[in-house]
């Protein structure tokens, strides 16, 4: 199913939408997909298809699109940070060696696909995977090392 990804993708969600025709009911599906490198690079992708294997692999060209970099502290994250997306928000901390991941399934699957080993993360508000997803990449989108902070503020360490 990987289509030119540099890891299998992790597929979080499949919802099966249902359209009554004179027929019957016509059948739609669509996957929710996080890609990543497990080295400091995550995307996710949505797609929607007729069929599941179309839906994903559709979600997962959207994911290898996406591609973010992080950065990371060794296994863990360098700092705290918030995320947020409608009503999800999500607290990324990091963690001591050894902790491992403390997430819910979604939050787990972006930091797992990230390469990130020992985490405490929280969500609250909205459980919705998809908006979980989105709260989890705007709060890795706020992460920055000390060199980064300090060479953007152009002081030395």
């Amino acid at each position: 199913m990987a289509t030119a990804s540099t890891s299998p993708e992790k597929v979080i969600q499949i919802r099966r939408c249902a359209c009554v025709v004179k027929g019957g009911r016509r059948f739609s599906f669509a996957a929710l997909v996080v890609v990543g490198d497990e080295n400091g690079r995550v995307g996710w992708g949505y797609g929607k298809a007729t069929e599941v294997p179309a839906s994903v692999d559709k979600a997962t060209k959207q994911a290898n699109r996406r591609m973010v970099n992080v950065s990371l502290d060794g296994t863990t994250i360098p700092h705290q940070v918030k995320g947020r997306f409608g009503a999800a928000r999500v607290l990324l901390m990091p963690a001591s060696p050894g902790t491992g991941i403390i997430a819910g399934a979604a939050v787990r699957s972006v930091v797992e696909s990230l390469g990130v080993k020992d985490i405490l993360t929280k969500s609250y508000g909205s459980n919705n995977p998809v908006n979980l997803v989105k709260a989890t990449f705007d709060a890795l989108n706020q992460l920055r090392t000390r060199d980064e902070v300090a060479r953007l503020r152009g002081v030395e360490l």
